[in-house]
Parts: C-alpha cells; structure tokens; sequence
C-alpha cells in the first residue's frame, strides 16, 4: 500500500495559527523532531485533544 493511498477521501482542514503557536511548532519541530514541523503539529494536536478529555 502507498503512503498517499486513502488520502485523497480525506477531508481538507485550513487552521489559522497565532504567532506564539508557529513559535511552539517551530520549537517542538527543532528540539523533537529533526525540524519535522508535521510531527510536532501531530504532538500539539494530541496535547489538545487530550486536554479536551479531562
């Protein structure tokens, strides 16, 4: 199976970030992630999602 495979049925988000965010991505992509700014949106993403829980 390819990696784009299945992508094209998902759904397309646009998010509006403020400058601390970009700020944080760029930090966590930096000290994480090898300059992966991908990863570090994923791990935000899961900080939020989980907080959202409690």
């Amino acid at each position: 199976m390819d990696e784009g495979d299945g992508l094209a049925d998902m759904e397309t988000v646009t998010v509006e970030l403020h400058t601390e965010t970009v700020a944080e991505i760029e930090n966590i992509a930096f000290e994480c992630h090898r300059d992966n700014r991908e990863a570090a949106i994923r791990d935000l993403l899961d900080e939020w999602l989980k907080s959202r829980e409690e």
